[in-house]
């Protein structure tokens, strides 16, 4: 839990502020957008000018809880056009989900120079220590709950989207309360978020009942190229940028798409790797609790939590599929020899 003393100073510092900027990390999941939405709106309510960017497009499940267009950077406008015209006089910055330099690509330049407080609110362990003032908790399920316990400590009353907002934070972050990090404290605020006008019943049609044919697609073709190894215990899996063309998926479409393997139920830890367009593959991790898989995020420079991080790795694919099996193989050391599991 967070110390009073920590929300009283991020809380100051939005009292004081003039004008406010919003980012969060770049492919922004259900937490970064609903933190994003839930913060804008409830200081916007108290008189206050925000101005929340994004490093990456809205992805579109998400779009439903955003009312206004959020600018992209690189897209609406540049690097340079930061601290000019409409951004000119901003005099505090909030991070929301992130506290890490390789999560904020571009937009890092204009924070190490920004002479300005710098507000986090996160709750990832791994840590580029970027806030003067670091309203951190590794605990919370979901950034979105530190918010709202920022705004229950501040006094301020949510609306309904606010309360959405929030709930598609936790909801998202908690895989709809399926995950090990579903704690009594997720029930407690989603509870109230409930009572303050989130209506799950809505929100679930949303977010997991409005996918595109495409994305089934997708899905069909990166369980096509399921793996198990270390007698069924590790899964790994893989898309490449042909599969986008082929499927007319994007990016976006991968969401979430790691967790389809942990029906198998022998499968303990994932892997998915994603190919770019720029030869990087990009690496998510999943674990059901027994393998730390940010210990292994960040022996590629990566992180996150515990049971989901994420990382960047050299291309090609394959070289990328030998690292990371390799990686694992110290985390289900088996008396037999290791080698691949026919699904």
């Amino acid at each position: 839990m967070i110390a009073q003393t920590l929300f009283h100073k991020g809380m100051s510092l939005i009292q004081k502020a003039r004008h406010i900027l919003i980012c969060t990390h770049t492919k922004p999941d259900g937490d970064a957008i609903g933190s994003m939405v839930a913060l804008t709106k409830a200081i916007r309510n108290q008189g206050k000018r925000v101005s929340p960017l994004l490093l990456s497009a809205v992805p579109t499940r998400y779009a439903f809880m955003v009312t206004e267009a959020i600018p992209v950077l690189g897209q609406q406008f540049e690097l340079e056009d930061l601290g000019q015209d409409a951004w000119a006089d901003v005099d505090l910055i909030v991070l929301l989900d992130v506290n890490s330099v390789n999560q904020l690509p571009v937009f890092e330049t204009y924070l190490r120079n920004a002479r300005v407080p710098v507000l986090v609110i996160d709750h990832h362990a791994t840590s580029d220590s970027l806030g003067t003032v670091e309203v951190v908790d590794a605990q919370a399920a979901a950034t979105g709950l530190i918010v709202f316990e920022l705004l229950k400590f501040a006094g301020w009353t949510l609306d309904e989207t606010t309360a959405e907002a929030l709930f598609v934070a936790a909801a998202t972050d908690t895989g709809w309360f399926q995950f090990g990090n579903s704690d009594s404290r997720v029930y407690r605020d989603c509870a109230d978020l409930i009572d303050a006008g989130a209506v799950p019943q809505r929100i679930y049609e949303n977010l997991h009942h409005n996918f595109s044919y495409a994305r089934f697609k997708l899905t069909q073709v990166m369980l096509s190229t399921l793996e198990l190894f270390y007698d069924g215990q590790f899964a790994l899996q893989h898309i490449r940028q042909e599969d986008f063309i082929d499927t007319g998926a994007n990016h976006d479409d991968t969401e979430n798409l790691i967790n389809e393997c942990h029906r198998i139920a022998s499968v303990q830890a994932s892997c998915l790797l994603v190919e770019l367009k720029d030869g990087r593959i990009r690496c998510s991790l999943r674990s059901r609790g027994g393998v730390d898989v940010s210990r292994i995020a960040r022996q590629f420079g990566g992180g996150g939590h515990k049971m989901a991080s994420g990382t960047f790795l050299a291309g090609p694919l394959e070289e990328a599929k030998t690292q990371i099996v390799k990686q694992f193989e110290t985390c289900f050391l088996q008396e037999t020899e290791k080698g691949l599991v026919t699904p």
